[in-house]
């Protein structure tokens, strides 16, 4: 079957092209108009001036007041009288404290005899290995040489921390072990003080100044004839022991 309409009629032939050539057209013209610049115009002001055609002023009458003329002062006596102090006035006289170089100043002469001299007593602290005597553990007095008693006083501190040692029941359901080195001093009394330590916990370090404070009073060391501290240290190791089956 032909078709009716003749075929250069059709104006969907060339749709394609008409919408570009449009689509063309309306970018060119929309941008045209954004580069289109405007400015604006300036507004004119008219400026309207006053002026007094009249300058003069009335001014205001004032009152002229007139003040009176003060009386002349008093003259002078003709006779003038001399009347005595009645108190007499002693005038404070301020010598001055500075000093030149001609002012001698005496030389103060001081004796030996008068001057005080109190002996103060140094409180000397020297480690146990170098004390020239140590100090003495209660139990090791009747032994004679200064080594037996040194070994002496080293045996029954481990037996006293052997004894009083408690395990930390927190620390061992902790499984917490390990060396707490412990150093102190034993003073000119005897008395064990400034205990230090250092170790893997803080509980372990608790029960470890629980044992050395815990030591006896002793008879102090002695250091060229003269009381002295003692500085000692000692490790406790604390060791968890497992139980064979």
């Amino acid at each position: 079957m032909k078709p009716k309409k003749y075929p250069k009629a059709d104006i969907n032939r060339n749709i394609g092209l008409y919408f570009l050539i449009g689509l063309n057209l309306a970018l060119f013209t929309t941008w045209r108009l954004l580069e289109i610049k405007t400015y604006e115009k300036p507004e004119q002001f008219a400026e309207l001036v006053l002026v007094a055609e009249d300058f003069s002023e009335e001014v205001p009458k004032t009152e002229q007041v007139r003040a009176e003329t003060p009386p002349p002062p008093p003259n002078a006596p003709d006779v003038i009288e001399i009347v005595d102090d009645v108190v007499e006035i002693e005038e404070t006289i301020i010598e001055s404290t500075e000093s030149s170089q001609e002012t001698y100043i005496e030389d103060a002469i001081v004796r030996v005899e008068d001057v005080a001299v109190e002996e103060v007593e140094e409180e000397i602290s020297v480690p146990f290995a170098v004390i020239e005597k140590a100090p003495i553990f209660p139990g090791c007095e009747d032994l004679e040489s200064e080594q037996e008693r040194r070994e002496c006083f080293n045996q029954k501190v481990q037996e006293h921390i052997r004894e009083n040692l408690v395990y930390p029941a927190v620390a061992l359901e902790m499984g917490i072990k390990g060396r707490v080195f412990v150093t102190f001093e034993i003073d000119a009394n005897g008395k064990v003080a400034n205990i230090r330590k250092r170790g893997p916990d803080r509980l372990l370090e608790e029960e470890a100044i629980r044992i050395i404070s815990a030591l006896p009073e002793m008879t102090p060391g002695q250091q060229r004839g003269k009381k002295a501290k003692v500085g000692y240290s000692v490790p406790i190791n604390f060791v968890l022991k497992t139980q064979s089956l």
